[in-house]
């Protein structure tokens, strides 16, 4: 009787397992890609740094900048799909976990 209680048990709380394992993944992966784009918007920050003691003109320092700006804009909006696509693939994860757990429920 007891190893079927703890049985139930187990079964009934691995879909909040699987949405925990989903979360973390999640996670790790958005950590990943808020580093990548860190790094490459203070990679982008040296560069335009070591050009700007090239410019000689106002122009060369306005081309710079928007240069610079685009670069990070580029950036940005990258990080911001990818963010968006995983937080996507986690909410379809969680959604057929969500559907399976209720049907199990309306089958019974």
């Amino acid at each position: 009787m007891f190893q079927d209680m703890t049985k139930i048990m187990n079964e009934s709380i691995e879909p909040f397992k699987e949405l925990v394992n989903i979360q973390t993944r999640m996670l790790e992966e958005l950590t990943r890609q808020q580093m990548e784009c860190t790094k490459s918007c203070i990679n982008a920050t040296i560069q335009q740094t070591k050009q700007l003691q090239q410019c000689k003109t106002p122009n060369d320092l306005l081309l710079l900048q928007q240069s610079y700006a685009q670069e990070l804009e580029d950036t940005l909006k990258g990080a911001s799909e990818e963010n968006l696509k995983s937080l996507h693939e986690a909410r379809g994860e969680i959604e057929k976990i969500t559907k399976n757990a209720f049907n199990a429920f309306a089958s019974e």
